[in-house]
């Protein structure tokens, strides 16, 4: 059965041209990952996987909403890739094969997208239970339910979403690692029994924060990175570098994938400079904008975007404000800098990017709340729709977007 699956997904793979790459990153790093890359995912436990589709890949990020997965907007960005984390205590809620995020993963894979998906342990409320405890059991037995609905169908998944920000600050220490070790050899064990030595399914552990600070890079991390190091079928490690400055992203490549096995890719599920534009929040609206649109001079860019949240503006009034404003004209070409900086390590297996506006972003909007609606390649919430099946894409990320494919 996961023979004849994984023909069928290959023949799907090679029909379609969205994950071709077409820079000399891109290629050097295909070829790295005929070479180096899917060997290292070892013989212990699973076996060799298929080799990853694509290596240099960008996708589409939908993080908790991938409900909100629209196949119109994917096709208009090109995108070939799509990505989601999986909240595993909504398994008690909802039964796994009914979960809308399981539901629309599946439902993209069938489409020939390929797929990605982070399983997120929540535990900023609970401490990590221990190895062999009843509570651990509880752990597995819960993801025991969802892994055989993904595992031989997903091109990718995560273990862990967030470890260090998705726990109480006292317990980011061994109890984390004890924990995510054990999840992994779960996981591991799972796939060989389900998938056998054809597997499709790559994984990787994820997600590290802010590793441009020196203060996160504590022991707990570094064995974080040497369980990915030494454990021969996770194949690298996913990065989040949200970040005020562009050149921090550099500082989370630097420190990481020295740690890693030389053959060892990595991901880049989350990446932004949400913290660059919180900085601005408070600055005076353009001038010429305030002029045309109506605002006084003293107008701040939080309020703004708080009355485009209200109501939705124009297409071309949110592309004026943002364009005129210098702190985000200059950065318009962030996403083509940045997968172009993660694809010349030659490491870089798949990255997605926000894809989609949330309700969570604009919840209880404020000067001081984070703008992560800036991040989004389509400005659902705070641009009026075309039609009733599409929204509007923001200036500054469609473009590079589609040329990144």
């Amino acid at each position: 059965m996961a023979d004849d699956h994984s023909r069928t997904r290959s023949r799907r793979i090679t029909r379609r041209p969205t994950t071709r790459i077409f820079t000399i990153a891109g290629v050097l790093a295909a070829l790295t990952a005929c070479s180096l890359g899917s060997p290292a995912a070892g013989d212990a436990g699973g076996g060799q996987v298929e080799p990853l589709p694509a290596l240099g890949a960008l996708g589409a990020n939908y993080n908790e909403n991938l409900d909100q997965l629209n196949y119109r907007e994917l096709r208009e960005a090109r995108a070939g890739w799509v990505r989601g984390f999986y909240i595993l205590p909504e398994a008690d809620q909802v039964p796994p094969a009914q979960s809308d995020t399981i539901r629309v993963i599946r439902g993209a894979h069938d489409r020939g997208f390929h797929t990605l998906l982070s399983l997120k342990f929540p535990k900023t409320d609970a401490p990590f239970p221990q190895p062999g405890s009843a509570e651990m059991a509880a752990e597995l037995k819960r993801l025991d339910r969802v892994l055989p609905l993904v595992l031989g169908t997903v091109d990718v998944i995560t273990i862990g979403n967030e470890p260090f920000i998705e726990s109480m600050p006292a317990q980011r220490d061994e109890r984390l690692n004890r924990f995510y070790e054990t999840v992994a050899r779960h996981v591991i064990e799972t796939r060989a029994e389900h998938c056998g030595r054809d597997c499709p399914t790559h994984l990787f552990m994820g997600a590290l924060n802010r590793l441009d600070l020196p203060q996160n890079r504590t022991p707990a991390v570094e064995r974080y990175l040497a369980f990915v190091r030494e454990t021969p079928e996770i194949e690298g490690v996913d990065l989040h570098p949200h970040v005020p400055d562009e050149a921090r992203i550099q500082d989370f490549l630097d420190y990481t994938l020295p740690r890693l096995r030389p053959g060892q890719t990595f991901l880049v599920t989350e990446f932004s400079l949400v913290w660059y534009w919180q900085q601005h929040m408070t600055d005076r609206i353009p001038a010429a904008f305030a002029q045309r649109y109506g605002y006084t001079s003293d107008t701040q860019v939080w309020q703004v975007i708080g009355e485009a949240i209200e109501h939705p503006f124009p297409a071309r009034k949110w592309n004026e404000f943002l364009s005129q404003s210098p702190w985000f004209e200059s950065k318009k070409h962030m996403l083509r800098d940045e997968v172009e900086r993660f694809r010349r390590t030659g490491r870089l297996a798949v990255a997605t990017y926000g894809f989609r506006q949330i309700p969570s972003m604009t919840a209880a909007w404020s000067a001081t709340k984070p703008p992560w609606l800036l991040n989004s390649v389509f400005a659902t919430l705070t641009v009026r729709q075309r039609d009733q099946a599409m929204s509007t894409p923001n200036y500054a990320w469609i473009g590079d977007f589609r040329r990144l494919q």
